[in-house]
């Protein structure tokens, strides 16, 4: 169901990742203004070192579709799931049958690849931050017009060779990220995050609020 805003609150505290669409198709118009809101992003020196690419055609989309399965064999080690029992309508039920239907229907949906070139001066992790405001500037856009949209795994893994040679990616561009977009089948937001002052730090370490991180209390909620 879409829920278009312009208020810039409500689409930073409703942009949950969307995991369940429609069948109707993205149209080019609302695409074109997702692709553009990601090149203003900010990114290093303004030198702009990205390619982003739209997944579309039979042949990518069924890529798209392995990758997906490959990254959920993955993806079920890290976090100890399973497919929900038909009868369990529990929060962590119900956002594991949305994992698995997105990972299921992987091949229905338009996607984008996040690409960025490899420079000798800095290493992956540092150019990323060039690129991943480019992607947050894309998922916002799409969630102020309406559009459902979910960061996925899917050009990690295994996905990556499967990915760079659907789409015929040369070696010195790394693949920074994927996005799946399309017309949710529910509503935005909100988001559930902890507050603030589990994660807000000032001037000073703080150990106690620390230590609540992956692995080492509650695991965190998914987006």
């Amino acid at each position: 169901m879409a829920q278009p805003t312009n208020d810039v609150w409500e689409v930073l505290s409703t942009a949950r990742s969307i995991r369940r669409f429609t069948d109707e198709p993205v149209d080019d118009e609302t695409l074109e203004r997702c692709l553009q809101a990601a090149t203003w992003a900010p990114n290093g020196a303004n030198a702009q070192l990205w390619r982003f690419i739209v997944l579309d055609a039979p042949e990518q989309r069924a890529a798209v579709a392995t990758a997906a399965r490959t990254a959920l064999e993955t993806i079920e080690s890290i976090y100890g799931m399973t497919r929900p029992a038909a009868d369990d309508h529990g929060r962590a039920a119900r956002n594991n049958r949305a994992t698995y239907e997105l990972h299921d229907r992987a091949g229905d949906f338009t996607s984008v690849l996040f690409t960025a070139f490899r420079n000798e001066f800095a290493s992956e992790f540092l150019q990323a931050g060039s690129i991943y405001p480019a992607m947050q500037n894309f998922h916002l856009a799409a969630r102020a017009q309406g559009l459902g949209a979910c960061f996925t795994s899917w050009a990690s893994y295994s996905g990556e060779k499967v990915l760079r040679d659907a789409v015929g990616i040369p070696d010195e561009w790394f693949l920074a990220g994927h996005i799946v977009v399309g017309w949710p089948r529910g509503h935005h937001g909100p988001v559930r995050r902890r507050p603030t002052s589990d994660v807000v730090f000032r001037n000073r370490w703080d150990p106690e609020h620390a230590d609540i991180a992956y692995g080492r209390g509650a695991r965190p909620q998914k987006r």
